[in-house]
């Protein structure tokens, strides 16, 4: 009913979704409903919502350019890509093994802390500026943690390459 009252219009569904709620909230709502008259007020309220530029919806949604819509030309593969368990299972052991690494030694709580600043900032010279702490430190540290989990993984029967 929307797509035809909205002419096919990509906002056809936002609106009947916005005036079904406005529905629902509204004391009026079972009345109409065991009068049989409730489908005519839905349809003269997206009728209203949509083509009245003082409607709660105009004001709410598309008043001053404020239409959500993507942009032309938006390549939007990545987010319709499969989820990637196996991925995020690796993700997680790898966050168990750096929280192991903190509460082990001195040294593997060294490491591990540079390898997660690692990962945020990707830049050893950044993370040196930072802690003050040399650069070659740094980069030695990373990849002792990397060597450790990906060993610890190994033992773990899981394939991982950094």
């Amino acid at each position: 009913m929307s797509k035809r009252i909205c002419k096919g219009s990509p906002q056809s569904e936002e609106v009947a979704h916005y005036v079904i709620s406005q529905f629902l909230e509204n004391p009026k709502a079972l009345p109409l409903v065991k009068s049989n008259d409730a489908m005519s007020y839905l349809s003269g309220a997206i009728w209203r919502s949509f083509n009245s530029s003082t409607s709660p919806y105009h004001t709410i949604y598309r008043e001053k350019g404020r239409t959500h819509s993507l942009k032309e030309g938006f390549d939007h593969g990545e987010y319709d890509s499969e989820y990637d368990f196996e991925r995020d299972r690796i993700t997680e052991e790898i966050e168990g093994i750096l929280t192991d690494m903190e509460v082990d030694t001195i040294e593997t709580w060294f490491q591990s802390t540079l390898f997660k600043m690692y990962i945020q900032t990707g830049n050893y010279s950044e993370i040196a500026r930072k802690t003050k702490i040399p650069r070659t430190s740094i980069s030695h540290a990373v990849n002792e943690a990397r060597d450790y989990i990906q060993q610890t993984l190994k033992e773990r029967g899981i394939e991982w390459n950094y």
